[in-house]
């Protein structure tokens, strides 16, 4: 894997430039993801390397079920530097809204000492893991413009000419 592929997993610095009343309370890099980038697979980068995978199983399963947890860090220290002194874990939740709750929750959060960096891992699914994605979102957006769409057939003489 070249440096272009893993470029999307370097944690960008913080937005200061935004105008004052977009601005929240915390400082934010602003990242747009799309359905493809979005992923139930994450990396977790800046774990402590003092054992801590049990602790940050833990963790994780707070936010919803979780199939794997692995340590990878001799596998991303060879496509990418690291920070000295800590691990990379790959972890994969049963759904992705899971996923995007616990990576909005923990990035850039402390654990034990050190600074979370956490980011979506789409390279590591399968291609049926995103024929499966794309067509729940694809029902998602279907079901969300079928409810927000007035209904024609309930519209009587009275309704219409109030609209």
């Amino acid at each position: 894997m070249d440096s272009a592929t893993t470029d999307h997993h370097k944690q960008l610095q913080y937005c200061t430039t935004r105008l004052p009343y977009r601005q929240g309370r915390e400082l934010k890099a602003v990242k747009v993801y799309t359905v493809a980038s979005e992923s139930r697979h994450l990396l977790i980068f800046g774990v402590p390397k003092i054992n801590l995978q049990g602790n940050l199983k833990t963790k994780l399963q707070c936010f919803g079920k979780l199939q794997s947890c692995a340590c990878i860090t001799s596998e991303m220290a060879a496509k990418m530097e690291l920070e000295a002194f800590t691990d990379v874990f790959a972890v994969q939740f049963e759904r992705l809204e899971v996923a995007r709750r616990a990576k909005r929750q923990l990035d850039a959060k402390q654990f034990y000492g050190g600074t979370l960096h956490i980011s979506y891992a789409p390279e590591r699914e399968t291609l049926q893991e995103l024929r499966e994605k794309l067509m729940k979102r694809s029902q998602e957006v279907e079901h969300r413009t079928r409810r927000n769409r007035p209904d024609q057939t309930d519209l009587t003489p009275a309704k219409k000419r109030m609209k």
